[in-house]
């Protein structure tokens, strides 16, 4: 099917036509209408739908994929939004928005758990941390002292309870495309999922249960539970995690959970979004 230019004079059959570039405004369409589906979507469906002729709409999905925007999923035949789309689609929410909402919110976890508290995002498979806030003078004690975690640190998301929390809610696609080498993943301490089968099937348990927890993972001796926030599409823009001594707790990990959860929930109605409304495991249809 060859692709027909609107004549002048007559209505464009699709906003994106009116646009000087009909091809930037198409693939803007697309990642829009793929934004707004709950699941991959096949390529003769979106031309269908947003009234673009196959062709093109397989030539721009091409080279939406090359450069990570989409994702296609052999195993449907479909598309879905790629790990760029999502970088770009947080990338509002990565600073000082972000962190303004954030940042009292933070502080009040603080001084409730006596534990430093971050605020984390996800960048490529890196966990990049944004806030760091600490409890009170004299409640901390000498944890903060042995973290490595600090405003702008990265570290492999998968290894930290922060990075987890997001990845709990990618599709096996968006993580195959950020870990492509899936039977070396990274470790610190010797411990930790080493293949990407094994990282997936942790990530469905995290997800199904609502938070996420690292052991030793990052630093001997230290443990942290994360939850992520949510934007109006259900999909995670960063998350709240805190740390502290494996064997010197001030709660129980239930507190910590709930607190962490409560701070998440207000982060999410800060930034006007919605949590997923079922607990479906994280990567089990890619």
């Amino acid at each position: 099917m060859s692709e027909r230019e609107p004549t002048p004079g007559t209505s464009p059959p699709s906003s994106a036509s009116s646009s000087a570039s009909p091809a930037v405004g198409r693939a803007l369409d697309i990642l829009v209408y793929l934004a707004g589906r709950p699941g991959p979507v096949q390529a003769a469906t979106l031309a269908r739908e947003l009234g673009i002729p196959r062709s093109s709409a397989y030539h721009i999905l091409k080279v939406l994929a090359d450069r990570g925007f989409v994702t296609y999923i052999p195993a449907e035949q479909a598309y879905g939004l790629g790990v760029t789309s999502f970088e770009v689609g947080s990338a509002y929410l990565r600073h000082e928005p972000l962190e303004r909402l954030a940042r009292p919110i933070l502080r009040t976890l603080a001084s409730r758990l006596g534990q430093t508290v971050h605020l984390g995002i996800l960048h490529g498979a890196e966990t990049v941390y944004l806030l760091k806030e600490r409890p009170p003078a004299g409640r901390a004690g000498d944890i903060d002292i042995a973290l490595v975690t600090d405003i702008g640190v990265r570290l492999p998301a998968h290894l930290t309870a922060n990075g987890r929390a997001i990845l709990a809610h990618a599709s096996e696609a968006q993580l195959r495309a950020l870990f492509p080498r899936p039977a070396d993943l990274t470790t610190r301490t010797g411990k930790g999922p080493r293949t990407l089968p094994g990282l997936v099937g942790e990530l469905v348990q995290e997800r199904a249960r609502g938070w996420s927890q690292e052991v030793e993972l990052v630093t001997q001796g230290f443990c942290s539970m994360g939850v992520a926030a949510f934007d109006h599409n259900e999909r995670p823009v960063a998350a709240i995690s805190s740390t502290w001594r494996r064997h010197h707790c001030r709660h129980d990990a239930d507190q910590v959970r709930d607190v962490l959860r409560q701070g998440a929930a207000r982060l999410t109605a800060a930034v006007s979004g919605h949590a997923p409304s079922t607990p479906a495991g994280a990567a089990a249809a890619a």
